[in-house]
């Protein structure tokens, strides 16, 4: 992020002395609500090969179907009784928390494209 900023400001021709400390990216971050998040799910496991063949064939096969028609379905995991794990405190305060629950349901969620149509979450098993 910091070398794509400089980028910019050089082809922006910026004469201030444009630098991307550590603490303008800090207050980029903030600023823009950037965070950094645990990568998870299984899109690093999709072949890139097969990703770019749908994007030509997608277009092709939906182009005859209203969006209202279209719909999408994905299953997540739905931890009810999982505590959140962060919390604010006093720097002098101690934060511990317990063991994390792993009592799950795996609901299913589907939409249409036009997002008209919501059907009532579906619980599919544990």
């Amino acid at each position: 992020l910091q070398a794509y900023a400089k980028k910019v400001a050089q082809e922006l021709n910026d004469s201030s002395g444009f630098k991307a400390s550590n603490g303008w990216l800090e207050r980029f971050r903030v600023r823009y609500n950037v965070n950094f998040r645990v990568i998870s799910g299984e899109g690093a496991a999709v072949d890139v090969h097969t990703i770019k063949d749908w994007k030509v064939r997608l277009p092709q096969i939906i182009e005859h179907y209203s969006p209202v028609d279209i719909y999408n379905c994905d299953e997540t995991g739905l931890f009810f009784k999982l505590m959140p794990d962060r919390s604010l405190v006093v720097n002098a305060d101690d934060c511990r928390g317990g063991k994390k629950s792993r009592d799950r349901f795996t609901v299913l969620l589907c939409a249409n494209w036009a997002g008209t149509h919501k059907l009532k979450p579906m619980v599919i098993g544990e």
